[in-house]
């Protein structure tokens, strides 16, 4: 038995596009809320701050370094603990992975504050790495208003 091929109306179409009639979909946030940012964004953002400040107090030292953010690492020799950043001093690169150094602030108790904390920490101590300098003296002053 053959079916007979469906004719649809422009209206029809249009209704198919929508949800159930209603018209089209706009944003979760609407025109009034700013958009939704997503933590992928944010971890970007927070280590993208840092890095400015980080190049900002060492000039020289840390002139032509390339900050990269990777989801996770993609070697397969990885050691025995998944690492949080790689740096090579060579190329003058430092990756920072996000869903290693994000797990650590996995806990109900922190806060948008204690996020920020964990992930400019990573930021220094990789950077430190990368200059053979101690995280505590890139920026002695950072946190001593707490």
């Amino acid at each position: 038995m053959r079916r007979k091929p469906r004719t649809v109306s422009p209206v029809d179409r249009a209704r198919g596009r929508s949800r159930h009639g209603r018209g089209g979909r706009s944003s979760v946030t609407g025109p009034d809320l700013a958009p939704v940012i997503t933590r992928a964004e944010t971890f970007d953002r927070i280590v993208g701050d840092s890095a400015h400040y980080l190049v900002g107090l060492w000039p020289e030292e840390l002139a032509g370094v390339v900050f990269q953010v990777a989801d996770m690492p993609t070697d397969q020799s990885l050691p025995d603990r998944l690492p949080r950043w790689r740096v090579d001093r060579d190329a003058r690169r430092v990756t920072l992975f996000r869903i290693p150094v994000e797990r650590v602030t996995r806990s109900p108790e922190k806060d948008d504050t204690d996020k920020r904390i964990v992930i400019e920490t990573a930021v220094f101590r990789a950077v430190g790495e990368l200059i053979d300098k101690d995280p505590w003296d890139l920026a002695p002053d950072r946190y001593r208003h707490w």
